[in-house]
């Protein structure tokens, strides 16, 4: 696989339940949509996280790899511009994070940051089942920390490309975080991490290593 070369990675916030359950926070009634620039691609096996910002929590998300131009799309339209899935950690500054939301300020700072996005390999579609529902999980030390199951989103793949370009326009080698499971909490030096992908009788799993930044 050839890594991506994206303008943007788009982000969608809060789209499982019990996730923002746990934080306290509100169901959007729309997609609740953020960036991170292409600066905080970061690969597995390699997690790197700041050691002076405050925790820095995991979360887990099923990625889609956009390969085709999407603007102003139909929900068919973004289906059919779908390379391949994979899963991806949205590393998250908490604490950080919650100064910026008491201050009512952009997430950038939490959520942008050099190594912000790890990303494994993208499935390509043929690999995969047309149709099928996919499965996340997220171990940690060999302790399961996150599961979640796409049919749990708040809105539908395709529903959030379509709604997504409305906005801006998704370019071929583009990524969009699909939002994660309830069950986030803080990494640690040297913490072993394992992240599967499920459809079907398919499975895949990667690994990673954390590591705290120099």
């Amino acid at each position: 696989m050839s890594l991506p070369n994206p303008s943007k990675i788009v982000c969608v916030g809060r789209n499982y339940a019990a996730h923002a359950e746990e934080l306290n926070n509100p169901l959007p009634t729309r997609p609740l949509l953020f960036m991170k620039p292409p600066s905080a691609i970061s690969y597995l096996p390699d997690v790197v996280i700041p050691s002076d910002q405050g925790e820095c929590q995991h979360e887990i998300e099923l990625a889609v790899y956009i390969g085709q131009p999407l603007r102003k799309a139909t929900t068919e339209q973004a289906q059919q511009a779908i390379a391949g899935y994979g899963v991806a950690l949205d590393l998250t500054l908490r604490q950080v994070q919650s100064e910026l939301k008491a201050a009512g300020q952009p997430w950038e700072r939490a959520k942008a940051f050099d190594g912000s996005c790890v990303l494994g390999p993208m499935v390509s579609l043929n690999e995969l089942e047309n149709g099928g529902d996919f499965t996340i999980q997220l171990e940690v030390n060999d302790q399961t920390r996150q599961v979640g199951h796409s049919h749990q989103m708040i809105f539908a793949i395709d529903d959030l490309l379509a709604d997504i370009s409305q906005q801006f326009t998704l370019q071929p080698g583009d990524i969009v975080l699909t939002g994660t499971p309830a069950g986030v909490a803080s990494l640690a030096l040297n913490d072993q991490l394992t992240l599967h992908l499920s459809q079907g009788d398919k499975h895949w799993q990667w690994h990673g290593s954390v590591r705290c930044e120099a």
